[in-house]
């Protein structure tokens, strides 16, 4: 679990995705447990890695704090709504649906070359405010119910909607992401769904993957975490479409 852990963390820290790794590797490991009590540990151990990944980024990449924080408050709030859902409705329909809004992602992205390859923000005042809360929220809702990801989907709207290259979205979704991780880990903790002993091992392993994907991301520029955003989401799409359709 504790290579599972760093295998994820270094993917979250460039373009998200860790979950394709940590979650699955937390299900087969533990088959008996209740999948409630296997995503909450997810959270214990990625929230950890996602923070030391935002601040690395933030030392050498200047965000809008003013939308951000407002977005990563809204996304708490979405968060930990999504999360308490999950305990009580299931999620099958979102499983089955996850590959194919990936698959669209992905087209759209090689089908536009120069996506995310320069900095040119949208959007500025209250309407920078609106866009980016309405991101926070919705991916906020979505990381508490399902999370699978969470990281890309954030990534791409940055680019996509606000004008963002794909090293100021990487970074700006790390702030966000932080946020959706408190908000379900709090709902999944105060419920008892949390291994917290497994948790903390994952945690220091997935701080490791996390320094050397941010180190690698931050080196390299946006051209290379927009290269390692089509290949993990390519790959999420195959892992999703096999566990919604051929398992």
């Amino acid at each position: 679990m504790a290579l599972a852990s760093l295998t994820a963390g270094f993917m979250d820290a460039i373009v998200g995705g860790g979950g394709l790794v940590l979650v699955p590797a937390l299900f087969a490991a533990f088959p008996d447990t209740a999948g409630a009590t296997l995503l909450g540990t997810n959270k214990s151990a990625s929230v950890w890695g996602t923070a030391a990944s935002a601040a690395q980024y933030l030392r050498r990449v200047r965000l809008p704090w003013r939308s951000l924080s407002v977005a990563a408050v809204l996304a708490f709030g979405g968060s930990l709504t999504g999360a308490w859902v999950v305990t009580w409705v299931p999620t099958d329909a979102l499983r089955k649906a996850l590959p194919v809004v990936l698959g669209a992602l992905l087209l759209y992205t090689l089908a536009r070359k120069d996506l995310g390859l320069t900095h040119q923000p949208r959007f500025t005042g209250k309407a920078e405010l609106a866009a980016t809360g309405a991101v926070g929220l919705l991916l906020g809702f979505y990381d508490g119910i399902f999370g699978p990801g969470t990281g890309s989907f954030l990534i791409f709207l940055f680019v996509r909607w606000l004008g963002h290259d794909f090293l100021h979205a990487s970074a700006s979704a790390k702030v966000i992401n932080i946020m959706t991780n408190l908000g379900a880990l709090l709902l999944f903790g105060l419920k008892g769904h949390v291994i917290w002993t497994l948790g903390l091992a994952m945690a220091v392993a997935n701080i490791s993957g996390s320094l050397i994907g941010t180190r690698l991301a931050l080196r390299h520029g946006a051209g290379f975490v927009r290269g390692a955003f089509i290949a993990v989401v390519s790959a999420l799409i195959c892992k999703t479409a096999y566990d919604a359709f051929l398992r």
